[in-house]
């Protein structure tokens, strides 16, 4: 369903310097169904060669400076995004930003738990809520729910599933930090779903996998260009069905 991005004519991907979000980038303007305007963020994009890159290459990607756990870093990008999509609106938010703060029972703090909720949990919807009259501006403007309107998709992961962190699945990633900050993002995916279902402003959760990043680290089964094949080939294909889902980079329902 990757063609469905035709149909979209401004998307924003945040955490875009690296791992999935710069594949996320990389596989829009190089699947050949590329949306309009693709804005990737970076918090230090002097420092994110391969996103640069990509940008020469492809007049279509726009690189904006973001701090996703500053509020006004967050505030001033609103404004630099306002002027790039102008009257059509955002079609597509991809809060993709996030860091895994590693501690169990005996190492996790406050702060620790703080730093994790703050990238994880508090940036994606404060972002989100910065965005929201440029994705109401696409919403009035179509039918339906899907990218061809508007969406917003928070990647979550399947740590965050409270129900899945049982018996034999629970001797693994004792994460306390990173595990409760997913399990936050997907109560504040479905909040934002019951709020946004009137403006026809798609909102999910979306698994993307156990991915070979930085973050996922060298022994991960997937590589990032499998996971976000799989990725786009949902976000595509996104209806009504999918408002408020827990999704698998597969496409299959996941258990809260």
């Amino acid at each position: 369903m990757t063609h469905a991005f035709k149909n979209c004519s401004n998307l924003m991907v945040t955490g875009a310097s690296r791992g999935l979000g710069l594949q996320i980038v990389e596989s829009l303007v190089t699947g050949g169904f590329s949306p309009g305007k693709i804005i990737a963020t970076a918090r230090n994009p002097d420092g994110a060669k391969e996103l640069q890159s990509l940008a020469e290459e492809h007049q279509n990607i726009h690189i904006i400076k973001l701090d996703v756990t500053s509020q006004e870093s967050i505030e001033r990008a609103a404004s630099e995004v306002e002027q790039l999509v102008q009257e059509a609106g955002l079609n597509c938010l991809i809060n993709n930003a996030g860091i895994n703060v590693v501690a169990n029972l005996e190492t996790v703090t406050a702060d620790k738990m703080l730093e994790n909720f703050h990238t994880n949990s508090v940036a994606p919807l404060m972002i989100t809520k910065a965005m929201l009259p440029l994705l109401k501006r696409a919403a009035a403007k179509e039918m339906g729910m899907g990218i061809h309107r508007a969406a917003v998709i928070n990647m979550t992961s399947l740590l965050g599933s409270v129900e899945l962190y049982w018996g034999d699945r629970a001797n693994s990633f004792k994460w306390y930090p990173y595990r409760t900050s997913k399990s936050a993002l997907n109560m504040v995916t479905r909040c934002l779903a019951v709020d946004l279902e009137a403006d026809g402003i798609l909102c999910m959760a979306l698994h993307p996998g156990w991915v070979r990043t930085d973050m996922g680290g060298p022994e991960a089964p997937l590589s990032p260009e499998e996971s976000i094949s799989c990725v786009l080939s949902v976000i595509g294909g996104l209806t009504e069905k999918d408002h408020g889902s827990f999704l698998h980079y597969t496409g299959e329902q996941l258990p809260w």
